[in-house]
This record gives structure tokens, sequence and C-alpha cells, in this order.
């Protein structure tokens, strides 16, 4: 008998319906849940895409392990965290940072910029220098040599590698008493801008210096560091090494991994997410009212068939199994089409680059298999819910005229 059901269903929606608007109904019910199926693909594609370039753009600003002090800004007995680093296999290379904020002087403007110290390893955990676009990366030959962000670069307009034109860095001095002299406000020295890097959220108004400039504004002993970035050799085991230095190190450090240290970023990210899933779960949950509309007009167009069927033997389980099978099947037309075409519309975008965030980065697109599966999902649930539920038809309904 549900075979006999699935086969009238299947005819229902296959053959010429008795009026030309139950099959117009019927069919936009399926186109209507076929797009919403590949809007909602296409999008979390687009979102798996910027999610992916996102992470391409932080990956370098953040080593796999960052190593700071609990107690104060510097790290104690920074040669015996070296001697301990450099004998675990599991780390490729590390290297010390000291960073400050400071004032930037330059030709009468003036401008609050973050100084970040860095010795001549940083480049092998952080290749900062592959994103330079003009200029030359620091030799560390000479202290004051530095590469500045471009935007308080443009805004303060330095020159780059003169050797008349210097911009000046003031460091202010930590103390109490009475000020006397200049000197006694802020340290100062005069800088080289060597290269300009591209700024973004993390690295804008930062200058990138040999580590000693920032040890002599700082007035710190030599080998002294505010953090300690280090690149492993396989980032998969992370929490191992990890665990691993907390037990070597002490209590007096704190190491963060790169997820750790962009916390914001990544809550951003999933909070955006779940908006986006719960946004086109609603324009699903809404387009299967058409679905609705369908089996409710299939209802009325076949209503003397029901009759015929009833009366001949056919149970009426069974023929609310044949409503809902039709329902199902309209259902499976709309995901299987909508991922499709879904699939092509995200194919179209990855070879052409038609539609662009900005004028020169296309939206990036990521096909990913689960997307698949939770859009399938979300569609089947309220599609076989909305199906279940309109083809409740009671027995008195068909008999009665």
């Amino acid at each position: 008998m549900k075979n006999i059901a699935f086969y009238i269903a299947s005819r229902y929606l296959l053959s010429k319906k008795g009026s030309t608007a139950v099959t117009f109904i019927t069919w936009l019910a399926a186109v209507a849940m076929s797009v919403a199926v590949a809007a909602m693909f296409v999008i979390i594609s687009v979102f798996s895409g910027l999610e992916d370039f996102n992470k391409t753009l932080i990956s370098n600003l953040h080593a796999d392990l960052t190593i700071k002090s609990t107690s104060g800004k510097t790290i104690k007995d920074f040669n015996k965290v070296k001697a301990i680093l450099k004998q675990n296999k599991d780390i490729s290379h590390f290297s010390r940072l000291i960073e400050e904020k400071v004032y930037l002087n330059y030709n009468g403007k003036g401008d609050i910029a973050y100084l970040r110290g860095v010795d001549s390893a940083y480049i092998k955990v952080n290749p900062i220098n592959k994103t330079i676009f003009f200029g030359r990366y620091p030799s560390f030959e000479y202290s004051n040599e530095v590469i500045m962000e471009h935007s308080l670069l443009n805004r303060l307009g330095v020159p780059i590698e003169s050797d008349r034109d210097f911009a000046t860095i003031f460091m202010p001095k930590p103390g109490t008493g009475i000020i006397n002299r200049e000197e006694d406000i802020y340290n100062k020295k005069e800088i080289i801008v060597t290269g300009i890097f591209p700024g973004n959220e993390q690295l804008n108004n930062y200058i990138i210096a040999p580590v000693e400039l920032t040890e002599e504004l700082l007035n710190l002993p030599k080998n002294s560091a505010y953090q300690v970035v280090i690149q492993l050799k396989n980032p998969d085991n992370t929490d191992n090494v990890k665990q691993t230095l907390l037990k070597s190190l002490g209590k007096n450090v704190e190491i963060k991994t790169k997820e750790e240290e962009n916390a914001a970023f990544w809550k951003m990210i999933n909070t955006e997410k779940l908006f986006i899933y719960l946004i086109f779960a609603l324009v699903i949950f809404i387009t299967t009212f058409n679905l609705a509309g369908a089996i409710i007009i299939l209802q009325l167009d076949k209503k003397e068939q029901a009759k015929s069927l009833i009366s001949l033997g056919f149970p009426l389980s069974h023929l609310r199994i044949t409503y809902f099978y039709t329902g199902i099947l309209i259902v499976l037309l709309g995901i299987v089409s909508g991922l499709l075409l879904g699939t092509a519309l995200c194919f179209f975008q990855q070879y052409t680059e038609l539609f662009k965030a900005v004028e020169d980065l296309p939206f990036p697109v990521k096909i990913v298999g689960k997307n698949y599966f939770i859009v399938a999902a979300i569609a089947s649930v309220f599609g076989i819910s909305i199906s279940w539920f309109f083809s409740k038809i009671s027995k008195d309904y068909i008999t009665k005229n």
C-alpha cells in the first residue's frame, strides 16, 4: 500500500494536473525551495571563503605560541627561557620582541604610534619582510633603521631612505619627582625609514624596528623581552607543546596559542556565522509555506480522486502518506536542484571572479562538503515538518459534498 502511495504521489507531481493553477503552484513551490537553497549555499560558501581569507590575513600577525610574563611586562631570566626553547625539538624558530606606544614627530607633524622592537630571527616567525611593497627590510646593522605602516607614513610624510631628513621617536620616561630638563621627560631617537608595509586592523600605526632601539629608548638591559613568539614545526601539535613549555618554564609566564591571541576575531567569526545560518533558515522556513499552499491546492484538486480511492478501500492513513510523499518529493527536487544551482554559481565566481568585494578583490568562494549537509538538513527539517502537518486530511473533508 505504501508503495502505491508513493507511486500516486510521484504521479501527482509529474503528471499534468486538472488545473493549470495547481500545476503552477506546485512547481512554484519547487522553484522557490530551489532558489532559497541555492541562495543559502552560495552565501555560506562565500562566508567560508571570507573566513579563510581573514585567517590568511591574520596568520602572520600572531605566532603559533606567544610567551608573556605574568608579573610585569618584562620576562624574567630570558636566558633561561631561551635555553629551554632551544632544547625543544618541536620548535622551529623563536624571537623576542618589545612593544610600546611612542610619539612620532617629523617636520612639525606628530602622531601616536606603536613601536615593536624585534630581533633578526623575527622574520622566520612572522615573514613581514615579504609584505614590504616599497623599500627594504632593516639590515639590523644599525638600530635606528625601521619599517613603517603605510598610513602612518603617509600622514607624516616621512621620506624613505633619506640621509638628511629623519623622523624622531619620543619615549616617555617612567618615574617621579621634579622635572628640570627636557631629558627628564622622555628619551628620543632619530630614525631612518627603510621600507613600507601594508597595515590592517591589528598593525595600523606600527613601526617595526631592531629590538636594540626599544631597549635604548626604555633603558632596558640587553636581552630583555616583553614577549617571545614561537613558530612550531607542526602547528597541529600546538597544545601539547604549550603544556610541555608551561611545565618547563614555571608559573612566571603565560603561553597563548594563535587562537587565544585572536579570541575576539574567532568570536566575531562564529557570531556572524550563527546569524547567517539563522537568517537563511528563516528564509527557507518562509519559503516552505509555498509548499503548504501546494499541498492544500493539490488536495482540493484531487478531492474526487481521493473520494474514489477511499471508496475502493484505500486507507485514509495511506492517503495522508500520499500527500506527505508529494510534499517530500517537492522538497527533494528543490534541495537537489538548489544545491546544483548553488554549486554552479560558486564555480562560476571562482573561475570568472565577476563579483567584487572591492575594486581589486573578488568575493572569495570556498565549496565545503559540510555546507551541502547543513543546507540540505535545514531545508529537509522545515520541508518534512510542513509536509507532515498539512497532509493530515480528515475523512469527513473527503466524503462530504
